[in-house]
């Protein structure tokens, strides 16, 4: 009895051992499952923020062409001319003429919208005004609007000024049979900072466009001194056409929305 006793308690022991080793083992198996489970959790949930964000920026890398696409038709380049004839004291002094480039974009059927200084030069400047106040007086003499896709520009007319703020808004008539460019629709929301922005015009004016034109065009229009001559042969060529460039907006002060997508004169009013 006691021989078999005493080979039986090993026995017993090595069992016990044993059932006791399968239940930690069992016990670290289901803690590491169960640790596997929450580290692909953890991974699946970083994947599905990581593509969010690259499909966002995709589809803000691909905001500049969209728009372009969209709405380039609808964004036009405006000349304006206009003369200051000096006060009664300087009237000896002959009438100065001054050329304005700027862009406006289509908000209603016939109607654009600009800033108050493209179609108002005088607007703001302040040795303008000086004359003016001093008896001066200011003429619009030419406000036309070339349009992509049309190879003659068109008159603005019915001026409508924002006494309080750097805004206006004129009409335009297409030639007969001439399908007029779609209204570029306006947001329904407040912007917010952080928002993307494209920024969609005509910087520098005619200069930049000639820049882009193609070789024979650029070489025959280079030395022109008429922005008007170069304006109404790029568009008989089809080569007016905005550009956009592409960033944030950094801060929305009351009305006014700061952003950091480059910009340059003869942009006004994009």
């Amino acid at each position: 009895m006691n021989a078999r006793t005493k080979i039986a308690e090993p026995a017993r022991a090595f069992l016990l051992g044993t059932f006791v080793a399968l239940l930690l083992a069992g016990g670290t198996a289901g803690l590491l499952l169960t640790f596997a489970g929450h580290q692909n959790s953890q991974t699946d949930q970083a994947v599905t923020r990581l593509s969010a964000e690259v499909n966002r920026l995709s589809q803000e890398q691909a905001m500049p062409s969209v728009v372009m696409a969209r709405h380039r038709d609808s964004i036009c380049y405006i000349y304006a001319l206009y003369s200051l004839t000096p006060p009664p004291a300087k009237r000896y002094l002959r009438p100065v003429r001054t050329r304005v480039s700027g862009t406006g974009f289509v908000v209603a059927d016939g109607l654009i919208a600009t800033n108050r200084h493209v179609v108002e030069p005088w607007f703001d400047d302040d040795d303008d005004q000086a004359q003016i106040r001093a008896g001066g007086v200011a003429h619009l003499e030419k406000l036309m609007a070339f349009f992509p896709g049309l190879a003659s520009p068109v008159e603005l007319t019915d001026v409508r000024l924002s006494p309080a703020h750097d805004l206006a808004v004129a009409h335009f008539s297409m030639p007969s049979g001439v399908p007029a460019p779609a209204p570029v629709p306006l947001a329904d929301k407040a912007a917010v900072a952080g928002d993307s922005v494209v920024v969609v015009g005509y910087p520098m004016g005619v200069t930049a466009m000639l820049a882009k034109s193609p070789h024979k065009v650029y070489k025959r229009l280079a030395y022109s001194r008429e922005t008007i001559d170069i304006a109404r042969d790029l568009a008989q060529h089809y080569l007016i056409r905005p550009s956009a460039t592409y960033g944030h907006l950094g801060d929305v002060v009351e009305d006014k929305l700061i952003y950091d997508a480059p910009t340059a004169q003869g942009g006004s009013g994009g």
